[in-house]
């Protein structure tokens, strides 16, 4: 099943060279297997300009593509991304649906500005970005809960969660806090519902997560 899902995005490579090949060496294409999200990145070109390695995680899907109130027929323009070394990207993604509808990818485009910042005739004329910020739950579409939901299951997998331990289910609640899973609406029982805990115990898996984050920042002040 992974392996067919794989082939059919896949067949959006040369849509993507294709892409890359008309905007040139500062716009990076990124496919995205959204059946597997621990390393969904399954194909790159120009890869520089993100570092995105195939193997690795999504970064936006959540935060910037599901969330958007600009997300609209399976597509979200011109967001505003910052790569580590602070280099402003414009962004595009576009979710991949197989022939029952289902989301199972994503192509994104991402466009370095930084080469352009000194044409601001040329940055106003087409390089225009919105950026939204997140900063608490919010209601959404029906079919964007479905993808939201869809991308839970496939983070938990096919681990069985009567036999996981407390360290995996922490791990695997990390990596959706990480990735913006509970800014969704109702997230927080599904992921509950699917771990087989309450969702009191979420929440403490949560307060553990970030407090442990916070002390690792202290710590590097410190040092």
């Amino acid at each position: 099943m992974k392996r067919d899902v794989r082939d059919e995005i896949m067949k959006y490579a040369p849509i993507a060279e294709a892409i890359a090949k008309t905007f040139g060496k500062n716009c990076e294409v990124v496919l995205h297997d959204l059946t597997t999200p621990q390393s969904s990145v399954i194909f790159t070109v120009n890869n520089h300009v993100t570092g995105r390695e195939i193997g690795q995680s999504f970064n936006h899907i959540f935060t910037q593509v599901l969330l958007s109130k600009k997300f609209s027929n399976d597509v979200v323009a011109n967001y505003k991304t910052e790569t580590e070394d602070k280099k402003s990207i414009k962004s595009t993604t576009v979710l991949l649906r197989d022939g029952k509808g289902k989301a199972i990818g994503a192509l994104c485009i991402n466009f370095d500005l930084q080469p352009m910042q000194q044409l601001q005739e040329f940055l106003n004329d087409i390089g225009q970005v919105e950026e939204e910020t997140v900063k608490e739950e919010v209601e959404l579409f029906d079919n964007v809960k479905e993808i939201a939901n869809t991308l839970i299951r496939q983070i938990i997998g096919e681990n069985d969660v009567e036999k996981m331990n407390r360290s995996k289910k922490l791990e695997i609640v990390s990596f959706m806090d990480e990735k913006g899973v509970f800014l969704i609406k109702g997230t927080t029982e599904q992921v509950a519902e699917a771990l087989q805990v309450s969702k009191v115990t979420i929440y403490s898996y949560l307060d553990e997560i970030r407090n442990r984050m916070k002390n690792e920042d202290d710590n590097k002040e410190e040092i």
